[in-house]
């Protein structure tokens, strides 16, 4: 099978899952119904719940969703072969990671807005509502900790010595973020009609994007370029900024211009792979690469983002259902929009097997498993790999060097300020369990939240950056959150005496597979050359908050009861 084929195979199986799969749990799982009053209505704020078109949405949505995750998981699991990650990418977001994400924002539109950790205090119990909020607290800590170091060493003059970074990129995402509270200000504010400020936006983001590949460092000498450490700071100041501001003033109106950009890279790309089409230069199977985890389970961990992902319930549950204009857009939002990042990771899987001159380059980065420990340089890999796509249409190679960096940056941003956001819900709702009503403040639980971030983005093992640990223990953590998310929608189906299975199954798998994947991290990092005292000591906390929560979860199931404050649509 070529590259060109399996693309074509793929998005027939996104279109029949999409058109039967998702139709069947909207209509006649969840019975969704526009006559049911979404909180984005009944208590709207005009902060953070706001009726929102569904366009604008899914945008939004879709932006604050897809991230780094979906490319930098592909670009490291290749190292098993393409097979392996062209399977769980495809099936795995089809019947998990789609059915998580909708079900997650239902079940939250129907309980006020409220989280998945929220949400699980009315059905499991009041300690599900701590053991979920410590979970996702290390989840979205870790998860941005990475992205933040990922983001500041794209942003460096070298990713490493002698390897170019994309400095080129940081002129347009701040132009971008200009660009972006102006149109939501005519929007919101001025109620411009959506077409012409897409347009204006969007043209003018892509001349930023010329701008930035013209003058790569604003006319700084390289030698006076920030380093990464500096950009960290940068970027945690920022998040800091979008997680205060109300959701209109930035992040819809970025995240909703960022997807048309990501349209466009995406489209191009899967373009130029059907008429160039490439060979594939990675073996189909890998069992056993040198220094390697094993394939069962770590393929369904090291991709998460792109298959099935716990960081989308959060999202889906803590700001898109507050913006959810009607229910039955939960269909195209929280489904298809799961369908529309696994696009992403599709191309990163291709891009990272098929975008390499030769095998024998493709063996130079994926002949061991350290070999793939800079993950700055994996992500280098899908950009030059996604670059060859785009060269094979006639565009230069530089032009699509600059746009396809622009694409991974801007998403790792919207990823950022929204996870940034939740953390700060997170710690907030923390708070008022605990009654320490001072979180309640949200430029404190904000700044609580930045800090968390910092502490994994500098963190180090032994002298050197921790990435790729750090993405092991926070891939094991997200698919943790995945798996428990899905078992309380299976809670939540079963106490309304409706079918479990949809739920059910990918609930099952998710934590066998999860908490095999811990219990190996711990082996890990208790001995040979990744052990490390405090990496091992927040794995041991996981696992023992996940198998708690999931006993939890079971003694409710068996009882077959579920509290009556949960509220039914």
């Amino acid at each position: 099978m070529t590259p060109a084929m399996a693309a074509i195979l793929a998005f027939v199986l996104y279109g029949l899952g999409y058109r039967y799969y998702s139709r069947y749990l909207s209509t006649r799982l969840f019975e969704l119904s526009d006559s049911n009053i979404t909180p984005a209505r009944s208590m709207a704020d005009g902060v953070d719940y706001v009726p929102t078109r569904p366009g604008v949405l899914f945008g939004h949505h879709f932006a604050s969703i897809t991230g780094l995750a979906p490319m930098l998981g592909p670009a490291v699991a290749v190292i098993w072969g393409w097979v392996p990650a062209f399977l769980w990418v495809v099936g795995g977001s089809l019947f998990v990671g789609c059915v998580h994400d909708f079900s997650a924002m239902v079940i939250s539109v129907r309980n006020r807005g409220l989280s998945v950790g929220e949400v699980a205090a009315n059905v499991i119990g009041p300690r599900a509502r701590t053991l979920f909020h410590l979970i996702i607290f290390f989840g979205i800590a870790l998860a941005m900790g990475v992205f933040v170091f990922v983001i500041a060493q794209l942003f460096s003059v070298e990713l490493a010595p002698g390897h170019p970074g994309y400095p080129q990129a940081v002129l347009p995402s701040g132009i971008l973020m200009i660009v972006a509270m102006i149109a939501g200000v005519l929007l919101y504010r001025k109620g411009f009609p959506l077409a012409p400020v897409a347009a204006v936006g969007f043209a003018v983001e892509l001349f930023a994007i010329w701008l930035g590949m013209k003058f790569p460092t604003i006319g700084l000498p390289a030698r006076a370029w920030p380093a990464a450490d500096t950009w960290i700071v940068v970027l945690l100041v920022y998040a800091f900024a979008a997680s205060v501001m109300p959701v209109w003033a930035l992040l819809q109106s970025r995240d909703f211009l960022n997807s048309l950009l990501l349209y466009l890279g995406v489209g191009l790309a899967y373009i130029g792979l059907l008429v160039g089409n490439p060979p594939f230069v990675a073996p189909a199977i890998v069992p056993h690469p040198e220094g390697a985890p094993s394939i069962f389970p770590f393929v369904f961990i090291v991709i998460a983002c792109g298959a099935a992902s716990g960081f989308h319930g959060l999202v889906s549950s803590g700001t898109t259902a507050k913006q959810l204009d009607r229910e039955t857009h939960a269909r195209p939002i929280g489904y298809g929009a799961m369908i529309g990042e696994s696009l992403l990771g599709l191309l990163a899987t291709l891009a990272c097997t098929a975008g390499f001159a030769s095998s024998d380059i493709w063996h130079e980065h994926y002949g061991s498993w350290a070999a793939v420990q800079g993950l700055a340089s994996k992500i280098d890999a899908f950009i030059q790999g996604t670059t060859l796509f785009l060269s094979g249409l006639g565009l230069p190679a530089d032009l699509s060097a600059a746009l396809i960096a622009m694409v991974v940056v801007s998403f790792a941003l919207t990823t950022l300020d929204s996870a940034t956001r939740l953390l700060r819900f997170n710690i907030e709702e923390i708070g008022n369990t605990l009654h320490i009503s001072v979180t309640s403040n949200r430029y404190l639980s904000s700044a609580l939240a930045c800090g968390a971030i910092a502490f994994f983005a500098f963190y180090d093992v032994g002298g050197k950056p921790a990435a790729l640990a750090l993405w092991a223990l926070f891939g094991t953590t997200n698919q943790l959150l995945a798996g428990l998310t899905l078992t309380l929608a299976t809670l939540y189906l079963k106490h309304r005496r409706l079918p479990i299975w949809p739920t059910g199954l990918p609930a099952l798998f998710m934590m066998v597979s999860t908490l095999s994947a811990m219990w190996g991290n711990l082996a890990r990092f208790s001995s040979g050359p990744a052990a490390d005292p405090l990496l091992l000591i927040v794995g041991a906390i996981l696992m023992g908050l996940g198998v708690w929560l999931l006993i939890e979860s079971v003694l409710v199931f068996r009882a077959r009861k579920a509290n009556t404050a949960l509220e039914v649509g």
